[in-house]
């Protein structure tokens, strides 16, 4: 009797001792110090979460291709001013690269950015309309121009958005002929009046060598393939 009641006492713990080791493991844990709980579930976890890239320089010539946009003769504007329905038009930038607007007068738009020519809005129809607020987008391109001629498969000018490099004119040409002379491809142009040739080596920068000559192309300049 004596070893029954023990075998059913040792049964007993055994059973309370295995529940109690279960509900331990079950029980929810508080977070860690380390890892923070965020108040938005939506939020992110911290590491996914990515620091801010500060902003760059706009490249030179000889860097990148992103650079600001400066408008050009035959590019198309468009003024919005806010609450005047009547001072909301669109404009074309004549050749000589202004335009005129209502009681702002005469704008010389070329080499000037749309946040430049939005600035010099403000500050001229702000005599006359208080607190005047307005925007000024570029609806069409068609003055950033430059050309490709000589021996390419599609030579001709090309309307481009912002600025290509002299290799991504050339593929926009369709490429050089297999009678192009490609070590001797060069850029013209035209600063200040004065015209000068940069030489552009084909194979080299194909290579990955001297890709210092793959400049930006500027509005007017030739690409020439002899």
């Amino acid at each position: 009797m004596r070893n029954q009641t023990r075998a059913l006492t040792r049964a007993v713990g055994c059973c309370l001792i295995f529940w109690m080791t279960t509900a331990a493991a079950q029980a929810p844990r508080a977070p860690s110090s380390a890892q923070p709980v965020p108040s938005n579930p939506s939020a992110p976890a911290p590491q996914q979460q990515r620091a801010a890239v500060p902003a760059q320089a706009a490249p030179s010539d000889t860097g990148g291709a992103v650079v600001r946009y400066e408008v050009q003769p035959s590019d198309v504007l468009q003024v919005s001013v806010w609450k005047d329905p009547e001072l909301t038009q669109q404009v074309l930038v004549r050749p000589d690269g202004a335009f005129s607007f209502p009681l702002a007068g005469e704008i010389n738009a070329v080499g000037k950015t749309v946040e430049e020519l939005r600035r010099e809005l403000v500050d001229r129809l702000g005599r006359y309309i208080p607190n005047v607020v307005l925007t000024v987008t570029v609806l069409e391109i068609r003055g950033n121009k430059i050309y490709v001629i000589g021996q390419v498969n599609q030579p001709g000018e090309f309307v481009v958005n912002p600025r290509v490099d002299v290799m991504q004119a050339l593929s926009l040409a369709g490429g050089t002929t297999a009678f192009a002379s490609t070590g001797e491809i060069f850029v013209l142009r035209r600063d200040n009046g004065q015209q000068r040739r940069l030489p552009f080596n084909f194979d080299a920068v194909l290579r990955g060598r001297d890709l210092e000559q793959n400049v930006l192309l500027r509005t007017g300049d030739v690409v020439v393939v002899p």
